[in-house]
């Protein structure tokens, strides 16, 4: 009498992607970002747009408020490209974070029925965004053209800094996605969270006026690291790769391996209190 094998799955210790299972699940991962990016614009009358929106109007609303009224410094530069600069990895990383945080709820039918990586919901919730960054980036490009302003020789690095910010969304995002499918209030935490780490990050403002001595402490916000290598790379200005960078990219490091564990802690008990 023939049996089916008896597969068991169960929770892997320590920090373990199994990237072979990862691959063999490729498909489900494509299926996901699209579906993301396709439902972001479905029956919305601007479409992409929204991915400009949001960066823009709040750059319009910081060049008033703290460009002309406060005269806050923008490292030479004027201010909107100073302010929209920054707000372009901001914005993806903001999106970022809010939707990996809500992945494992809105899922939840997928997670109770069938077997799949969970880490899949939180990596695509975080790439989906790239178009929008795209769009972004593209508007920024356009602006600088306006102001007669022309990337300098270290673009070359700027790919460094955009995965960068991935990372820093992907390893908030394992922690936020794992403690909100347990904790329900962590999606009421998250946008708190996200309006004051806006302020904490160098904006509105330049690094510069972050006194030196406590710029390597500064550099425990990742987002600082990012905003101002972004700057660096794309403008010539900010704050060069130095201490308060590998600050950052050491946190990030840090917060990505925790949030990997972390996320494959609760992966065993997700399906069963979601």
């Amino acid at each position: 009498m023939n049996h089916e094998p008896t597969i068991i799955i169960k929770p892997r210790p320590g920090l373990s992607l199994k990237f072979k299972e990862l691959w063999e699940y490729r498909e489900l991962f494509y299926f996901f970002v699209w579906r993301d990016i396709k439902v972001r614009y479905k029956q919305t009358v601007i479409g992409a747009a929204w991915a400009v929106i949001q960066p823009f109007f709040t750059m319009v609303v910081f060049s008033i408020f703290f460009g002309k009224l406060a005269k806050i410094p923008s490292d030479n530069l004027p201010y909107p490209i100073f302010a929209y600069s920054a707000l372009v990895p901001w914005t993806y990383f903001a999106n970022s974070l809010t939707n990996s945080t809500n992945t494992m709820v809105a899922n939840q039918q997928v997670i109770t029925k069938v077997y799949f990586p969970r880490v899949i919901l939180p990596v695509s919730a975080v790439l989906s965004g790239l178009l929008d960054f795209a769009i972004a980036f593209a508007v920024l490009i356009a602006m600088m053209l306006f102001y007669g302003i022309y990337p300098t020789a270290n673009m070359v690095f700027l790919p460094l800094f955009a995965l960068l910010t991935i990372a820093t969304a992907l390893a908030v995002g394992f922690w936020t996605s794992a403690a909100n499918a347990i904790y329900r209030d962590v999606r009421y935490i998250v946008p708190f969270l996200a309006q004051f780490w806006l302020f904490a990050s160098p904006i509105a403002y330049p690094s510069s006026l972050v006194p030196g001595k406590w710029r390597i402490l500064y550099g425990l916000n990742p987002m600082a690291g990012v905003i101002e290598g972004f700057r660096w790379a794309l403008l010539g200005k900010g704050e060069p790769p130095g201490p308060m960078l590998a600050v950052s990219v050491f946190i990030v490091v840090v917060m990505f391996t925790g949030g990997i564990i972390y996320f494959q802690r609760m992966e065993g008990t997700i399906a069963d209190v979601i």
